[in-house]
């Protein structure tokens, strides 16, 4: 039951001179309030992955990424040479000496069969490594602003509860001064309503600095002047999680972007690992040589070299130490992120749980049963049977229910919002 129907309506009737008044308020109040447009989540969450920096940046990772594989699996540069042997001057030879020579050679190495493959491999692991780092930024970005826009949301409604509240409670207050005055009701009656009165104003300005604070925050997720203005949200709807807590599990243990790329690093180092083991196999070097001669016939020649692997004990033993060590450790890290991740799905699936659990209670239990309580209240009043501060608190406490059950509303859409880059599934529409 929403707060402002029916215990208004028994409220504007019973005191008689509230009532054309309260009704003119509240027809104004809407008018100003009618929006031309409704925030759509749809819409900001598709905004922020074309707009958003950091999003762009991990994209920019990825294509750098890509790019170095192609390096990776190249061979080396050969290298050409020039040389000359006679006078000190440059390609000057000396003709009464049979020595001297002008001449190019070119070398190429080539490694080791194997080596170019493994090397390509590493550097795409890294690259398919770095997709997931983006798309855990598009999963990020997505949550943040479903968050944002679901606290927004809330501290909207909320604001135009208390906002509308305020209306009637004036009215109540100043009926206090009135019997006051006629000497019909007590002193307290009325600096009761005054303090309750700026309680309700205090509470209307920490929701419109939440507001602007959440407002400001989906501005900044869609890369934009954090003061532009937002239009009014959708009223809040509550949501239905369609996976158990099992399902939720399997579901992050496939999907998880940490756990994904935990494993792409450790593809990543079993090639690592080999290519080290790779590295006591020398590689070949080819080469060509051509002189010119003064006075004789041209020399050609070629030259095949091998690197020898003498110094393996500090050099490439070490070098599959560091490999292997490399695979232990992201080896744990992902056992642990797989821990990690059940973790952070339980939390978010108990913190929906209990926020859906205590939104039934506060909609067919406590709302009623509050609003019930003030139009007994009210009712008794008329009657003098209890006194203005009863039905004054009883007003407050189902103006504070309401609020608390559209909080636990949009507490179970922002767990929801959380569980949805651990799952890579869409649980909030």
């Amino acid at each position: 039951m929403r707060f402002g129907s029916r215990p208004f309506a028994w409220t504007l009737f019973i005191l008689l001179v509230a009532a054309p008044a309260a009704g003119q308020s509240k027809g104004k109040v809407q008018a100003q309030q009618a929006p031309a447009a409704t925030l759509r989540l749809e819409d900001l969450v598709a905004a922020a992955l074309r707009a958003n920096p950091e999003i762009r940046a991990a994209e920019l990772r990825v294509e750098a990424l890509d790019a170095r594989v192609p390096q990776a699996k190249a061979l080396p540069d050969p290298t050409v040479s020039v040389g000359w042997m006679g006078k000190p001057a440059p390609f000057v030879v000396n003709s009464a000496a049979a020595m001297s020579y002008r001449g190019v050679s070119a070398m190429e190495t080539f490694p080791f069969p194997g080596k170019l493959k493994l090397q390509g491999e590493i550097a795409d692991r890294e690259s398919r490594a770095a997709w997931w780092d983006y798309e855990a930024a598009r999963r990020r970005v997505g949550s943040q602003v479903k968050v944002a826009y679901y606290q927004y949301a809330y501290d909207d409604q909320a604001l135009g509860i208390v906002e509308n509240s305020r209306t009637l409670f004036e009215k109540l207050t100043k009926i206090a001064e009135t019997r006051y005055e006629a000497g019909k009701g007590l002193q307290q009656d009325v600096l009761k309503g005054q303090l309750e009165l700026s309680e309700l104003l205090e509470q209307i300005t920490l929701l419109e600095e939440e507001r602007q604070t959440a407002a400001a925050r989906i501005n900044t997720l869609l890369n934009r002047d954090p003061q532009t203005p937002l239009p009014p949200p959708a009223a809040l709807a509550q949501g239905k999680l369609a996976y158990t807590l099992p399902e939720l599990y399997q579901l992050a243990s496939r999907n998880d972007t940490g756990i994904q790329q935990d494993q792409r690093m450790i593809e990543r180092d079993r090639d690592a690992v080999a290519l080290a083991r790779k590295s006591y196999d020398p590689d070949f070097s080819v080469g060509y040589d051509f002189q010119r001669m003064p006075g004789g016939p041209n020399l050609y020649g070629a030259q095949v070299g091998i690197n020898i692997p003498i110094f393996y004990k500090s050099k490439q033993r070490e070098e599959v130490v560091e490999a292997s060590r490399n695979l232990s450790s992201d080896t744990s890290l992902q056992a642990n992120r797989a821990t990690e991740v059940n973790y952070l799905v339980k939390e978010q699936y108990v913190a929906a749980e209990q926020a859906a659990k205590l939104a039934v209670i506060y909609s067919q239990a406590i709302v009623p049963q509050s609003s019930e309580t003030l139009e007994s209240s009210e009712l008794a009043y008329e009657t003098g049977k209890v006194d203005f501060l009863t039905m004054l608190d009883n007003f407050i406490h189902l103006l504070d229910y309401q609020i608390h059950y559209d909080r636990q509303i949009s507490d179970y859409q922002i767990a929801l919002a959380r569980l949805e880059p651990l799952v890579g599934v869409e649980l909030v529409r």
